[in-house]
């Protein structure tokens, strides 16, 4: 992973403004696209990278106090921003993402958007392929899964962690474990892609921001797939995923079942 380029600080008034929101996941599941819409939200100024990587970066955290004037330079607000908000999906999977994002701001806001982890995985694996990360094929990827990710410990892995990373339950808990539900709001990646507009109430509404008049649906950083999830492949999933859609159901008051298939 790139360190962060830095970017000028910014100045006036905002010069001791810390960061209001993040949009902490889940990778694969839309979180460019709403950085997107919220980029073009005059009260708001988003990051100038597309993902930060700053609460993920370990060398960052090595000293008691981390230097955020690194976080803030990624920052350049104009004089009708109210806010400062970024993308990195992988804070909601990262260990000690949440609670140095506590540290940094106790009233943070977090945005999460959840998608089927069956087809979360698969768009993960296609996406490595893609970039030519990934050599394995989707059922050698997942069933080597545990043994290739353990090359990473004691961290989670960045790269193949395709089944790990759908695992929401847990990683909605940590985030629940430092920020109030309140100050967290979840969605559904059909609720961005299908109904954009109401989503991007809930999050105004959440921000305390002025909804958007209008909305142009984007369709940001998909990418064609190299091949198709196989029958065998996907009920391999449903099988490891059934407890957890289940008791993500129970967290959230959702109806999961067409992500099992039914």
């Amino acid at each position: 992973m790139k360190s962060l380029r830095i970017f000028r600080r910014p100045v006036g008034p905002f010069q001791n403004r810390k960061v209001s929101f993040v949009i902490a996941g889940t990778q694969k599941g839309g979180t460019s696209a709403l950085g997107a819409y919220l980029r073009s939200h005059q009260e708001i100024c988003m990051a100038n990278l597309a993902e930060v990587h700053f609460f993920d970066k370990d060398d960052y955290f090595q000293q008691d106090e981390a230097d955020y004037s690194i976080y803030h330079s990624c920052f350049s607000p104009k004089s009708s921003n109210h806010l400062l908000g970024e993308t990195t999906p992988i804070y909601m999977y990262w260990y000690d993402a949440p609670r140095r994002i506590w540290r940094y701001n106790s009233r943070m806001k977090i945005i999460i958007i959840l998608r089927n982890p069956i087809e979360r995985a698969f768009s993960h694996w296609n996406m490595e392929r893609d970039r030519g990360a990934e050599e394995l094929s989707f059922w050698e990827a997942i069933q080597s899964e545990q043994e290739r990710c353990r090359e990473a410990l004691p961290y989670q892995h960045r790269v193949y962690s395709y089944i790990d990373r759908g695992f929401y339950a847990d990683q909605l808990r940590r985030v629940w474990h430092y920020f109030p539900r309140e100050q967290t709001l979840i969605l559904r990646n059909e609720e961005l892609r299908i109904r954009p507009k109401e989503a991007l109430e809930k999050v105004c509404n959440l921000l305390g921001v002025t909804p958007f008049q209008s909305v142009e649906e984007r369709n940001v950083h998909s990418r064609p797939y190299v091949t198709s999830l196989e029958r065998n492949e996907k009920e391999f999933l449903r099988c490891v995923y059934e407890h957890e859609i289940k008791e993500l159901e129970r967290l959230l008051g959702w109806d999961c079942s067409a992500w099992l298939g039914g």
